[in-house]
């Protein structure tokens, strides 16, 4: 009776710390930045997301916000403990939200990253960029989230600023919104010209290739890093290794985990990283705050000359540590 009572004991005392384990499993919540609706983001990242319970034994729930600035900020208060970010979202979650920069994302096609392009219906009347810059206020532009690389700060600088058009003064209306609803809005031909970026017109193009050909494209960026994955710092380290472990190894050989990254914008795994993938968006960003401060006539000659020394100070230490890369 004695030994029946111990097993009973030893049973019922497993079971219990089973039900513990389980109970205290670590909950992680991946933020992934608004380029799509909530529905569709739904869609293609909870395979990924069942795949990593099942392969860590964490936790972990998908978390969305309507705009970057909800993922970041949602960082930044410990709501979310990993985010899929863009270059420039990223840059914001490193500098305000504790974050740090551990993988990007790899793509099926080999490339090293993705463009930024300028976008506009093929019976439009824009057939070339100097249709579009020979009279903007006459222009509606989509424009995308202000903390989006491939929708604003690419843009934003390697095309708007070179073209001395400041987006915010210079267009008939301006309309920010996602990559999606700014694609939707040029296939429908509802807004004259949006920013948009390449993997966005890849995916339109495998789903709906009437509707990708009501794409014209007017103008192309230089090459854009590969998107970030990026983690809280104060995260425990055996946290952090089971994360890099299960990104760093996911769809390699397995045929289920390639189709479900596939089915992510065409990507085809995940390559280690760090914050150094931010520096040449850091310096782009700068060279921005660098042609406001030079247009500001409000300034005066010497906080103009203050704020525009501290920038190139910063430019130089950027271009430093480059350099060592």
């Amino acid at each position: 009776m004695k030994i029946l009572r111990s097993l009973i004991t030893l049973t019922v005392g497993a079971a219990a710390f089973a039900c513990v384990a389980t109970a205290h499993a670590e909950d992680i919540n991946l933020g992934i930045i608004s380029t799509d609706s909530s529905s569709v983001l739904k869609q293609r990242w909870e395979p990924l997301i069942e795949d990593m319970n099942k392969q860590t034994g964490l936790n972990v729930k998908a978390f969305f916000a309507t705009d970057y600035a909800g993922i970041i900020e949602g960082m930044r208060f410990n709501k979310v403990q990993v985010g899929y970010f863009g270059n420039a979202s990223a840059i914001e979650a490193v500098d305000r939200s504790q974050g740090e920069v551990f993988a990007k994302v790899q793509y099926a096609n080999g490339d090293a990253g993705y463009y930024s392009v300028l976008i506009t219906n093929v019976n439009s009347r824009f057939k070339t960029l100097d249709d579009v810059f020979k009279n903007t206020k006459d222009v509606t532009l989509g424009y995308g989230d202000p903390n989006s690389t491939s929708g604003t700060l690419i843009p934003g600088y390697y095309l708007f600023s070179k073209h001395n058009t400041p987006v915010n003064t210079s267009f008939k209306a301006v309309l920010p919104s996602n990559h999606e609803a700014n694609l939707l809005a040029v296939v429908n031909n509802k807004i004259d010209i949006a920013t948009n970026n390449t993997e966005m017109l890849d995916t339109l193009k495998k789903q709906h290739p009437d509707k990708f050909a009501q794409v014209r494209v007017l103008w192309t960026s230089p090459l854009i890093p590969s998107d970030p994955l990026v983690w809280r710092k104060d995260l425990p380290q055996a946290t952090k290794d089971k994360l890099r472990n299960f990104f760093l190894n996911y769809a390699k050989t397995d045929p289920h985990e390639k189709a479900v990254m596939a089915a992510i914008t065409g990507f085809s795994g995940f390559a280690a990283s760090s914050d150094a993938q931010l520096l040449p968006i850091r310096q782009v960003a700068l060279f921005q705050q660098k042609q406001k401060i030079e247009n500001d006539a409000h300034l005066s000659a010497d906080d103009r000359k203050a704020q525009l020394a501290a920038l190139d100070a910063k430019l130089s230490a950027l271009s430093s540590a480059q350099a060592k890369q």
